[in-house]
């Protein structure tokens, strides 16, 4: 079953960084990224179909980030779709960051239910990314943060079980999967991790076009 976007409906994109992607310096308050990818594309295929797109990614964002500004940022836009990126910071290399520690797998998990339980309630649907990792090899700069393969190990063991809590909750609410970490995955291996995210992290525009294609799989 695919998400029907009807006229006149309202989609949020969420999350962090890669959601966020210079929004606000954008002209349609989109960033650069795949929302902007997703809305184009969207409004070359159905003219006459016009939806409300609104990004409210914050680049550094936790989950716990987000459920402090979901009600203003989020519930209060009364969207019909709702599109969540999240996991990416509530990792372990943050501990790395000076502002930074350790989100147990429980925690994540909570704080990730209680953004989708009044959503749910309100009847929206929702799509739920996975966070992601590219492999890339040797000393990688994200951010303002400088990680080795030994860093990125630990990043990638705290990963696994956060992508797994997102695949379980999109099982019990209902909502539609974007498995990135898993696509990603099979993309590099043709091409090399680098040409869809440098830093492993961040998509480039080859990146973004692959998130934008695969969410638009899920709707229709």
């Amino acid at each position: 079953m695919t998400i029907t976007l009807r006229p006149g409906s309202t989609v949020m994109f969420t999350g962090d960084s890669i959601t966020d992607c210079q929004r606000l310096e954008s002209e349609q308050g989109l960033g650069f990224g795949y929302p902007l990818h997703i809305a184009g594309e969207w409004g070359l295929r159905h003219p006459d179909r016009p939806v409300t797109w609104l990004n409210s990614g914050i680049g550094g964002n936790k989950v716990m980030d987000l459920e402090a500004r979901w009600q203003a940022d989020v519930l209060d836009t009364r969207p019909d779709v709702v599109s969540i990126l999240a996991g990416g910071n509530d990792v372990a290399w943050r501990s790395y960051d000076p502002d930074g520690y350790v989100i147990s797998d429980e925690d994540f998990a909570a704080g990730y239910d209680r953004l989708l339980a009044p959503l749910a309630k309100a009847g929206a649907d929702l799509i739920l990314i996975e966070p992601f990792l590219l492999p890339i090899r040797g000393l990688v700069e994200v951010g303002d943060v400088h990680l080795g393969e030994d860093v990125r190990k630990e990043w990638r063991a705290e990963m696994n079980p956060k992508i797994q809590i997102v695949r379980e909750l999109a099982r019990e609410y209902g909502a539609h999967l974007l498995a990135a970490d898993g696509m990603f995955a099979e993309l590099s291996a043709t091409t090399g991790p680098e040409y869809w995210a440098e830093d492993g992290v961040h998509p480039t525009p080859a990146g973004h076009a692959a998130l934008a294609a695969a969410w638009l799989r899920l709707v229709t």
